[in-house]
C-alpha cells in the first residue's frame, strides 16, 4: 500500500470540510448554477481520487483541460454573488488546485 502524500491528506481534509458545509447556491439564478456546476466537476473528480489515491490518466485529461479552459466564469460568478459563495470557490479551486498535484497511476 502506497502511503498518502501531503497533497493527498490537504484534499481529504478539504473535501470533508467541503462536504460538511452546507452550498451557498443552488437557486435559478444563472450564476448559482455556474458555481453550482463547478462544485458538482470538482466533487466528480475528487470522489474518484479519494477512492483511489491518485489521478488516472482520464481524470488528469480533463483536469487539464478545465485547467487550460479557465475558471472565469466561476471567478465572476462568485464575485457577483459576494460572501458567502467567493470563499465556496475559493475553497473548491484550492482542492483544483491539490488535484493536479497529485501523482498519475
Amino acid at each position: 500500500m502506497i502511503a498518502d502524500t501531503p497533497e493527498l491528506l490537504r484534499l481529504r481534509r478539504l473535501w470533508n470540510e467541503h462536504i460538511h458545509t452546507p452550498s451557498p447556491v443552488g437557486g435559478k439564478d444563472p450564476l448559482e448554477q455556474e458555481v453550482a456546476l463547478y462544485a458538482s466537476w470538482v466533487g466528480s473528480m475528487v470522489e474518484v481520487v479519494l477512492a483511489r489515491g491518485s489521478l488516472d490518466g482520464n481524470l488528469a485529461k480533463m483536469l487539464e483541460t478545465r485547467r487550460a479552459e479557465g475558471n472565469e466564469r466561476v471567478f465572476r460568478a462568485a464575485g457577483e454573488l459576494g460572501e458567502p459563495v467567493r470563499s465556496y470557490v475559493a475553497r473548491l479551486i484550492a482542492i483544483e488546485d491539490l488535484l493536479a498535484q497529485l501523482p498519475i497511476r
